[in-house]
């Protein structure tokens, strides 16, 4: 399981993700959910991915492979409008789980992959895109300016209550964090280091990028400062009926 998220306000993109692929009692292993393209002026590609490693993997070679072979038929570089890419990449996905699928029913396994793709064409606006193991894919929408795949529950909820069109990037970027953090701290298949990426709108360069340990300063800033912050908030809730009348109550003799 992971957690990989991406979100598109009025400045830019920020995605962010975990690095968490397995995790037992004796065994904890950790890989890059997260690949950055980048063709400086021309186009910005990020790329997240969930489900089966194998399969996300395979897809990478396939991309990396295209990438450098003049002749191929379409590569990361190839498509004109954002959406043309996330048709590829569902295409290279669906090759990949049809190649092993009499495998996996045998051994009564998946190899689902669920990718998001975000980015900018030059002359066209930053997107992002849920690409589904079945190779269709949506985009976020006006009223829920977010995309996120793996274990999304647990840091659905402050976003859908602090995340809007006009969120600041930086602010877009605290939120990611505080919602991977509040799904590492529910769920033991979903862990650190977290990787962040910050691009700007019509910039067309490398995204701002940063990888966040357990021990990283900010990060442990910010999980004491928000814990902090809810305990806070929750002292502060209003009072029952019945607790009010108590506290009017005069004290015994």
């Amino acid at each position: 399981m992971t957690y990989c998220l991406a979100l598109k306000v009025n400045r830019g993109l920020v995605f962010a993700s975990d690095s968490r692929t397995n995790a037992g009692v004796d065994y904890v292993a950790t890989y890059s959910k997260m690949r950055r393209y980048c063709w400086p002026g021309e186009r910005v590609c990020v790329l997240m991915t969930s489900g089966s490693l194998a399969t996300s993997q395979a897809v990478m070679n396939a991309i990396n492979r295209d990438l450098n072979d003049p002749d191929a038929e379409f590569s990361l570089r190839h498509g004109k409008q954002l959406y043309e890419v996330a048709q590829y990449i569902g295409k290279l996905s669906q090759a990949e789980q049809t190649l092993h699928e009499k495998a996996m029913e045998k051994s009564n396994a998946s190899a689902e992959s669920n990718f998001i793709l975000g980015g900018q064409i030059a002359g066209q606006a930053a997107e992002i895109f849920h690409i589904y193991p079945q190779g269709n894919f949506i985009s976020a929408s006006e009223d829920t300016p977010y995309l996120q795949i793996g274990e999304t529950k647990y840091g659905k909820p402050i976003l859908d209550r602090i995340i809007a069109k006009t969120t600041t990037l930086e602010d877009a970027a605290r939120c990611a964090m505080v919602s991977l953090d509040s799904t590492i701290r529910s769920n033991i298949s979903v862990g650190p280091p977290i990787e962040l990426a910050m691009y700007q709108d019509d910039s067309l360069d490398e995204p701002f990028h940063h990888t966040y340990t357990l021990n990283s300063p900010m990060y442990k800033s910010m999980k004491k400062q928000w814990t902090d912050g809810l305990h806070r908030a929750f002292e502060q809730l209003p009072r029952f009926d019945w607790e009010k009348v108590k506290a009017d109550e005069p004290a015994g003799e």
